[in-house]
């Protein structure tokens, strides 16, 4: 069933930040200062048949239901172009092993494009979007789905809605094992919808139960070079029930108030954090166990060659913190990332799809 609803102030959105941030917010140091020059690990995501772009990041979580493909730890990665480097085409999920052993995980039809939109729900469902194009531009693009996947890597289900899921760029998801609400940003038409899942105790099925549109008014366009920019990257803070956005085309990262429960779209948000000197098109985006935001810029907009592929942290007040190369001698080569926060096993996974591959860092516990 599909349940359809038609700002937020700087000042009033701090009054929100300054009980939790006291606790949960800088309990520890600043991620990306941690970062040695060199990932620990290096690991390529071009599977056989030459999928190149890797776009999504998604860790396998802890308590991941046993058997199948994927085990916890391991790491997903999504690909977005295929071997001739046809945006929009690419049709496999790469399984990173935390040694960097590289194996295929899914592989779908060709054309699929599959997108940044890339979660693993401890049940054994994996979720990915996928935004296809005929001939890798946005003249031929489509309207896309997302697809939900098994733990030996088939397809058992697939969703697709011209308001809900246009384009399904990036998500984020809370898993209660059961059921899962999960948030897709759309690039095709500038929204955010909160999407109802349950999910049988198997793993084996997953049925949307109903569908929210929950943001929107995000700038989005075809791009020459990077194919689309629009809403992209999500991250839930679950205690203060607000949903950020790092709106690429906007060059800014917003939040939406009351993500987990509201009926209708808000404008965009509160504004969080715009600095041009440091946003170049913000795309993947995570909440990090310090209470700070990281997005990674895609040099899309407001490029910068003295300042390619950088990751960006800062904290929800919207102060920067501090920002990452992954790679030094490109730009556009940052995209998905993702941190593992168990305090015995915490990793900062992040793609470098100038060279098709995952750079992992590990980080003090």
């Amino acid at each position: 069933m599909h349940k359809l609803a038609f700002t937020l102030t700087p000042a009033a959105l701090a009054l929100l930040f300054a009980g939790a941030a006291v606790s949960a917010a800088n309990d520890c140091a600043p991620i990306l200062p941690q970062l040695p020059h060199s990932a620990l690990v290096v690991a390529n995501t071009v599977p056989a048949n030459g999928d190149v772009n890797p776009y999504g990041v998604a860790f396998v979580p802890h308590d991941f239901a046993s058997g199948g493909a994927i085990h916890p730890g391991d790491i997903l990665v999504s690909n977005f172009n295929n071997s001739q480097n046809l945006q929009g085409t690419g049709s496999t999920i790469v399984s990173i092993a935390a040694d960097g052993h590289p194996s295929l995980f899914f592989q779908g039809h060709k054309g699929l494009g599959l997108s940044t939109a890339l979660a693993v729900l401890k049940s054994g469902v994996v979720l990915v979007g996928n935004v296809p194009t005929k001939d890798g531009s946005f003249e031929t693009i489509q309207q896309g789905s997302l697809i939900a996947v098994n733990r030996w890597g088939k397809t058992i289900a697939t969703f697709s809605d011209s308001t809900f899921l246009d384009g399904p760029w990036d998500l984020a998801a809370v898993d209660y094992g059961s059921r899962a609400i999960v948030f897709v940003s759309s690039v095709l038409n500038g929204t955010v919808s909160r999407l109802d899942f349950d999910i049988s105790e198997n793993g084996d099925a997953i049925y949307l139960d109903q569908a929210t549109l929950i943001a929107r008014g995000y700038s989005h366009r075809g791009d020459p070079a990077a194919l689309v920019v629009g809403p992209t990257g999500l991250a839930l803070d679950v205690e203060q029930d607000l949903l950020y956005v790092a709106s690429t085309e906007d060059n800014a990262i917003y939040a939406v108030r009351h993500a987990l429960h509201r009926e209708d779209p808000e404008d965009r948000g509160a504004l969080v954090f715009r600095d041009d000197a440091r946003l170049r098109g913000p795309l993947g985006l995570i909440l990090a166990h310090n209470g700070d935001l990281i997005t990674s810029n895609g040099d899309a907009i407001n490029g910068n060659p003295n300042q390619p592929s950088e990751l960006v942290e800062f904290t929800r007040a919207g102060h920067f913190v501090a920002q990452y190369s992954v790679d030094l001698g490109g730009q556009g080569g940052a995209f998905g990332l993702a941190l593992h926060g168990r305090e015995d096993d915490r990793r900062l996974a992040a793609v470098d799809d100038v060279v098709n591959t995952l750079k992992i860092w590990t980080l003090p516990n």
